[in-house]
């Protein structure tokens, strides 16, 4: 079950430590010890994720016992009712689950030996064994929980046969699992879907699995870019939060927007890899696979990672299959559908259903006969979900036959469930429904109106916002927690027979009375910068008074997505496990406003800001500059009356060479004397938005032009520029930043005063005299025969002044010199 070949090789990768495979031999082993009298029985893992929940999970195998894997984030409620259902004989958590373990202990019958990873202690073992892991094909491998029709949780059986066929099917059928690759372990693996692939597939082959720290996107960034991640596993959610950061600043430029669109009609991926190559890079600059399941993804989302070049696997399946049965072949993608069957595995679509036989289908249901007789007939699992194939054997899902809520991230709820939940005993509710509406649990309410008044509550909605629904998502898992709500003042459409017509809710969303919000438009400043990010978000309208989980329905990614904007922009940071705090966005807002980490009233420590490192690949200089020089020097001779002084003034050494700014040529009007060893030594400095073509960044990067992304921020660009003086070179940098607009001299920014203080290089005044009449703002063609004069005044050093004074003082400089 795992590779042999590679005992060096690191098997694990977590921010704090790499694991080899050696070292994960032994562990396995030394866990494997402490329960080596419990051969054959079955264990239980709760804990998120860890090199302790893959240490613990082979240990079972090694030791032929049977996995059953729990969630972290269950309820209390459902862990009990597991323990109840499968009694392991042992269970395997973390401090971090003691509190939860306590509580769902005091509720169930059995209860297994508990081991806690951090009080472990461990047995001598010979460190040089490697394990063998002895096994049969229709041996129940592991036990994993998912919502029954009934509500209570239901036991998959799946047996290593099950598992051998998916990972078999993904790496040696279709080599997408291989040692020269990295996976990302993002989603949590008591799931069977990152289970299978970013934990067994990955080990198998004699790969890395990468575990990332959480699913903030700081942390998963963060990992992506120290590790060479190869393979993403992730929910559809996740991408469509990526996506929609990454193609916002796609859509900000025009020229991003053309090039996207060309790559997209040309199918131009190879293309498109060298054009958005930042994109990649912000991924890590390793993602080859995105591997896309638990629910459908949005073809939009595909289409777009697709184009910019990543293979966007999307696959369908359940936890019933281990858990594929179709999915999609790197260089044979169709966005949109989810790929073919699973190589040995057979699949129909009978009376529109998607049916499925072979060697992954699961054992069945653990205590659950007749439930496995309902699934599964003559050899075949009946999915209950509804799609086509097309004659090249391409899945298309169109849609579900169960009442079961399939949610973003893979998850399964049964609405009748959580309906029974929120109106036991609730005299208010006459009639309650639970839909799936814009990927959030919202639950539809008819309320009685009267019995709310005379308890006391005029405010139905009032009541349901903040007594109701926060009473029930405090006692269940997170997962099953309702996120809206909608009261209608019609009943709920039923059969005859009183049963819930769920297709026809989604048309029962509009017959509410919509509630009037006015938006503040005089409110806090940090309302507005956050109101605004979340508008953008969720795309609706915000208000001070919006309830953030009920009526903004803003889920967990979303959360840490508002988490990391707020920690950016305010310096202010929340726990996640904080945030439930805050109610309302006026109780956010005025948080952030009473913690946030003013600047403004702040000095700013250049000396500390120009001493951080900066990743800078100086352009190369090829001979094209002395011939893009010389060829200026040449026409400006002959079109104006070109002269220049003072070239003598310029130091051997690192400086700044600070012109006025009066014309389009100014750049050129600097350089044109200057000697081959001095030019060759000189950096521009341009904006990004100036080098805008692929034929203008191709030129820059050869030609001593360093492009600045003004929208990364001052700091990042002094930083370049302080490392190009550092390395003994000079910079050219406009004091001005833009051209005159009516030919007088303009305030002077700091930036050069600042680098030249802090790095004590000289300034060297140059004083370009006649572009402006040559070539004003808005001029087509420059004016033949005009004199232009440029002149290299003596070097300033800055040790005697101040930032503020060396900025003015080279301004005084120029300006005599001009005589204006």
């Amino acid at each position: 079950m795992i590779h042999t070949g590679f005992p060096d090789k690191a098997a694990l990768i977590t921010r704090e430590e790499k694991v080899s495979y050696a070292e994960l031999f032994r562990q396995i082993q030394r866990y494997a010890e402490l329960f080596s009298n419990r051969k054959g029985e079955k264990i239980a893992i709760l804990a998120s994720n860890r090199v302790e929940w893959v240490y613990s999970f082979y240990a079972a195998w090694l030791n032929n016992c049977c996995v059953v894997t729990i969630d972290a984030g269950a309820s209390k409620d459902d862990i009990a009712y597991i323990l109840n259902d499968c009694k392991p004989a042992l269970l395997f958590t973390g401090n971090e689950q003691r509190n939860l373990l306590n509580d769902s202990l005091a509720l169930a019958e059995f209860k297994p030996d508990c081991l806690f990873f951090e009080d472990l202690v461990f047995p001598e073992i010979d460190s040089t064994v490697v394990p063998e892991f002895s096994y049969a094909d229709d041996q129940m491998a592991v036990i994993i929980y998912t919502s029954g029709t009934t509500g209570f949780p239901k036991g998959v059986m799946l047996s290593f046969g099950n598992l051998i066929a998916n990972v078999k099917g993904v790496s040696d059928d279709i080599p997408i699992y291989t040692a020269e690759r990295q996976v990302l372990v993002l989603l949590p693996l008591h799931h069977i879907f990152p289970l299978a692939g970013s934990m067994i597939a990955p080990l198998r082959a004699g790969g890395t699995m990468v575990i990332a720290p959480s699913m903030q996107s700081a942390d998963l960034l963060e990992t992506m870019k120290n590790n060479q991640i190869n393979i993403m596993i992730g929910v559809p959610r996740l991408y469509e939060l990526l996506y929609k950061s990454i193609s916002a600043k796609i859509k900000e430029k025009l020229i991003a927007r053309f090039l996207y669109n060309v790559v997209r009609v040309f199918h131009a991926r190879g293309l498109a890899k060298k054009i958005f190559k930042k994109v990649h890079e912000g991924l890590g600059g390793h993602l080859e696979v995105m591997v896309a399941g638990g629910a459908a993804l949005n073809p939009e989302v595909g289409t777009f990672f697709y184009t910019l070049g990543f293979d966007v696997l999307e696959g369908y399946g359940m936890t019933e299959a281990a858990p594929m049965i179709t999915f999609t072949r790197p260089g044979n993608i169709r966005i949109g559908y989810t790929g073919q069957a699973l190589p040995g595995l057979k699949v129909e679509v009978r009376d529109g259903e998607i049916v499925a036989s072979g060697p992954s289908i699961m054992l069945g249901y653990y205590n659950r006969p007749e439930e496995t007789a309902e699934v599964f007939k003559d050899g075949w699992l009946y999915t209950g979900d509804l799609g086509n194939l097309d004659s090249r054997g391409f899945l298309c899902i169109t849609g579900r036959k169960k009442e079961i809520i399939v949610l973003p991230n893979g998850k399964n709820i049964s609405p009748v469930e959580l309906e029974t939940k929120l109106a036991a005993g609730n005299k208010f509710i006459k009639e309650i429904a639970v839909l799936l509406h814009k990927e959030m649990l919202h639950a539809l309410i008819v309320c009685d109106h009267v019995a709310l008044q005379n308890a006391g509550f005029p405010d139905a909605r009032l009541y349901f916002r903040d007594h109701l629904l926060p009473e029930y998502n405090r006692e269940v898992s997170t997962y099953k927690r309702v996120s809206q709500f909608t009261l209608i003042d019609t009943e709920i459409p039923r059969t005859k027979l009183g049963k819930i017509q769920r297709f026809m809710l989604e048309d029962y969303m509009g017959k509410s009375q919509p509630q009037k919000k006015q938006k503040a438009a005089s409110y806090s400043e940090e309302f507005k910068i956050i109101g605004d990010y979340l508008e953008q978000l969720i795309g609706k309208e915000v208000t001070p008074e919006d309830h953030l989980e009920y009526d903004l329905a803003i889920d967990s990614l979303g959360r840490i997505s508002l988490i990391d904007f707020i920690e950016k922009n305010f310096g202010v940071i929340i726990a996640e496990s904080d945030f439930q705090k805050y109610q309302t966005l006026a109780d956010l807002t005025t948080f952030v406003a009473g913690h946030k980490k003013w600047q403004k009233n702040q000095e700013v420590s250049w000396s500390e800001i120009i001493k951080e490192k900066v990743h800078l690949k100086l352009p190369k200089s090829w001979p094209t500059i002395m011939l893009i020089k010389n060829t200026a020097l040449s026409f400006f001779s002959v079109y104006f009356r070109f002269s220049a002084n003072g070239m003598k003034n310029l130091p051997d050494g690192p400086c700044i060479i600070a012109p006025n700014h009066q014309s389009f040529f100014d750049g050129l009007f600097v350089t044109s004397f200057l000697k081959r060893k001095t030019m060759m030594k000189t950096y521009f400095f341009a904006k990004k938005k100036h080098v805008n073509t692929q034929a203008l960044s191709f030129m820059a990067k050869r030609n001593n032009v360093i492009v600045v992304d003004t929208n990364e921020g001052l700091k990042e660009s002094i930083q370049k520029m302080a490392d190009v003086l550092k390395r003994g070179k000079k910079i050219i940098v406009f004091p001005e930043g833009t051209r005159t607009h009516d030919g007088a001299l303009g305030e002077f920014k700091r930036t050069f005063a600042i680098l030249s203080k802090e790095l004590e290089v000289p300034v060297v005044p140059v004083v370009i005299d006649g572009a402006f009449r040559a070539l004003p703002r808005g001029a087509m063609f420059p004016r033949p025969f005009t004199r232009v004069k440029v002149s290299f005044l003596n070097p300033v050093y800055p040790q005697q002044y101040t930032v503020d004074g060396l900025k003015q003082k080279i301004w005084q400089v120029i300006k005599n010199k001009l005589g204006k």
